[in-house]
């Protein structure tokens, strides 16, 4: 089977992730900049999770246009994927009601390393189905990229439970690192 159908579902689903994290933003009930000002961390958290989901996206989308076919296990580890990525809204909407303690930080990063890590399967299934010597599977290589990433957020998570804006600080720093796509993907060679 091909790819389009599995990134047309991905792209939508990814589409209501962003539209529910937007959603779940309460407004200020006054008309003034400290009213305004009171929402800066939050409107700071959605644009990193939207940064987040737009990064899993774009290298989503690359990934599968270095890709020529799918199967049933790279379904599975797409919805993999997706469940963990359907979960942003919530940890935002946390982090909104409790005001950056160390649980709701520390669940943030929980499901971001959780997406990296559907991420990987997704990513290994689909060089096990188009195969070792497929475009896919000589950009990605070893993939310590997505590795140390996950690093990060796992060290991250720790770290929120001590220092919680020690942990923003990493889940920020792992965002920009993976803010331009990633080459090896972006432009496979034949």
């Amino acid at each position: 089977m091909g790819t389009q159908r599995l990134e047309a579902f991905t792209d939508g689903v990814m589409a209501i992730i962003i539209t529910i994290m937007v959603l779940e933003i309460k407004t200020p009930h006054e008309a003034t900049p400290a009213a305004l000002l009171a929402s800066l961390p939050i409107l700071l958290t959605y644009l990193l999770s939207f940064v987040n989901v737009g990064i899993f996206w774009n290298n989503h989308h690359h990934m599968l246009h270095a890709s020529e076919k799918v199967n049933g296990a790279v379904l599975w580890a797409n919805l993999l994927l997706l469940f963990w990525m359907s979960l942003v809204p919530f940890v935002i909407r946390w982090i909104d009601e409790t005001g950056f303690q160390p649980l709701p930080t520390a669940a943030y990063g929980a499901v971001l390393a959780m997406a990296a890590v559907g991420y990987m399967l997704l990513e290994r299934a689909l060089v096990a189905c188009n195969g070792p010597q497929s475009k896919l599977a000589a950009a990605v290589g070893s993939d310590r990229k997505g590795l140390i990433s996950l690093a990060l957020y796992v060290a991250a998570i720790a770290l929120a439970f001590v220092r919680p804006w020690m942990a923003i600080a990493i889940y920020v720093g792992v965002s920009l690192a993976w803010f331009v796509p990633d080459r090896r993907i972006e432009n496979p060679q034949p």
